[in-house]
């Protein structure tokens, strides 16, 4: 083990990361499981980032896909997860070429959005995002 390493207590994981975010032993295989095992404090945005989802694709299936919440309907949709910091968003990369002049204020990559949970979640925009990735999948 290097010196800027930690290991995780409960399950012995080696991360490059002191209190990297992880899930000890095995992935959650459910939505439900995976908000369960979030830390307290961040869970409540998730729940309505699940709820926003839900509202906007009522056809999508929910699943979990790369370890993370996804919608569904003949492929993948959008998807989201945790982090330390941010809520992230994945709608592909022609969901975030397509919004990226609005996304001016928000972390983005290829295929990624980051929301700051030290920041208001725009909930109108992941809506917008969701309704353009179901037009563009949904199969």
């Amino acid at each position: 083990m290097s010196e800027a390493s930690w290991i995780c207590p409960k399950c012995g994981r080696e991360f490059k990361n002191t209190h990297q975010q992880h899930f000890c032993v095995q992935a959650p295989k459910t939505i439900d499981e995976y908000l369960a095992s979030l830390p307290e404090e961040v869970r409540p945005l998730l729940h309505q980032v699940r709820d926003t989802l839900r509202a906007t694709l009522p056809d999508a299936t929910e699943k979990m896909a790369w370890r993370m919440p996804t919608y569904w309907k003949g492929a993948n949709i959008i998807h989201f997860a945790s982090f330390k910091r941010h809520i992230g968003l994945y709608p592909g990369d022609g969901g975030v070429r397509h919004f990226a002049p609005r996304l001016t204020g928000y972390k983005y990559s290829k295929g990624a959005i980051q929301f700051a949970y030290d920041k208001p979640v725009p909930f109108d925009l992941i809506t917008e995002i969701a309704l353009w990735c179901y037009k563009e999948y949904a199969k």
